[in-house]
């Protein structure tokens, strides 16, 4: 049997052997409390730091920026809650403004804010998925609690015009808040002349274990904190910190940040090929978000008369892993919200699948993928004429 292949990197990527090193002193001798004052606690809190200053180098933030967190949904929602709740407390609007697409852990999170008693608005998208700017600016003029817009769509790889959003937030004088998780690494990410609040980032995307991301506040009155304990991290986000997975995401970013200009270069031409094959063998297939801007490691194609979950159970057996969509969907028998967003066609809508390339990923990968997916596609059309579903 062929060896398989992983095609699934925007949901979650190997451990880099690099990170591994790292880490395993810090789960092993190097075990202390980083708020014990005593050698153990000391030689964790060094650790704990070095790590902080690795992840704010690496995207262009200062160290006492990094709140280190569990990873990028509990980032999303402390930089959503926690600065509405924040805005609120100052006599302001406790509102949320986040664009349709956004990950589902900031659109829950702008629903809690509503339970909290707040308000959120929801900004609407194009048919290639950038969020509506005029709607932006309306907004704006109720200066809202915090806003928030991702910088790369994890469905589509959709990179929204995220400078320009945060310039109007900053002259508005609203936090605005990023999610980066699946733009750190893969393009050009860095907060040093970027007028945004806060920016989400997950380790488990670029070769860290899961379990670990931050999230960087450049000012720390913009949130406040949305649990509650020993004031670690200047209070707001306390708890003891997961010195090991902290050190993991330092090395992580490192590297990413070190090459992500050759791989975006590799990955982009990887999948711009697989995509020209693809688009050339598989009558009716297109590219979703093909006209936008999007970052080089997600492919998202629809397949028409196809059904998605027949589409990876096929792949899946021929030893090739995909997604068809968000991994955080899994089990939902809706279809995607971001697609539905752009407006797309049902029928497309349930026969997309994403494939995610990574550090991993080779053209012998590609040119598999590419010979197999064909004959998936031929196999799960036939069954659905047999079914009647077509």
């Amino acid at each position: 049997m062929e060896t398989p292949i992983y095609l699934d990197h925007a949901a979650t990527t190997p451990v880099r052997p690099e990170v591994v090193e790292a880490m395993l002193p810090f789960l092993g001798g190097t075990f202390g409390n980083p708020s014990s004052a005593h050698r153990f606690g000391r030689a964790a809190r060094a650790g704990l730091e070095q790590a902080r200053r690795e992840v704010a180098e690496a995207i262009g933030a200062e160290p006492g920026q990094v709140i280190f967190t569990s990873g990028g949904t509990e980032a999303d929602n402390l930089a959503v809650i926690g600065a509405a709740v924040a805005a609120r407390d100052k006599g302001r609007r406790m509102s949320a403004v986040v664009a349709s697409t956004e990950h589902k852990a900031v659109l829950a999170a702008a629903h809690k804010v509503v339970q909290l008693g707040g308000e959120e608005v929801i900004l609407s998208v194009d048919s290639r998925g950038l969020v509506d700017l005029d709607a932006l600016d309306r907004a704006l003029v109720e200066r809202p609690g915090v806003v928030s817009v991702m910088w790369v769509n994890n469905e589509l790889g959709v990179i929204q015009p995220v400078e320009t959003v945060a310039e109007r937030c900053h002259a508005a004088q609203v936090p605005f808040h990023t999610d980066a998780v699946q733009a750190f690494g893969k393009i050009p990410v860095s907060v040093a002349s970027l007028p945004c609040s806060l920016v989400t980032l997950s380790g488990h995307k670029i070769g860290a274990p899961k379990g670990i991301g931050a999230l960087v506040v450049r000012l720390r009155g913009v949130v406040e904190s949305i649990i509650h304990g020993g004031g670690q991290q200047f209070g707001i986000r306390p708890g003891t910190e997961n010195v090991a997975g902290a050190v993991a995401l330092g090395r992580a970013a490192t590297l990413a940040a070190a090459e992500q200009a050759s791989e975006a270069v590799r990955l982009g031409g990887l999948r711009d090929a697989l995509a020209a094959r693809l688009k050339a063998t598989v009558e009716g297939l297109a590219v979703n978000a093909e006209g936008a801007p999007r970052a080089p490691h997600i492919l998202s194609v629809a397949v028409p008369g196809s059904d998605s979950e027949a589409l990876l159970m096929h792949l899946d057996l021929a030893g090739i892993a995909a997604s068809g969509g968000s991994a955080c969907a899994t089990g939902s028998v809706e279809p995607s919200h971001v697609l539905t967003a752009l407006g797309t066609p049902r029928d497309l809508v349930l026969g997309t699948v994403r494939f995610s390339l990574g550090h991993e990923t080779t053209p012998a990968d590609i040119e598999r993928l590419a010979a197999t997916f064909p004959g998936v596609v031929e196999k799960v059309r036939q069954l659905a004429v047999v079914l009647g579903r077509v």
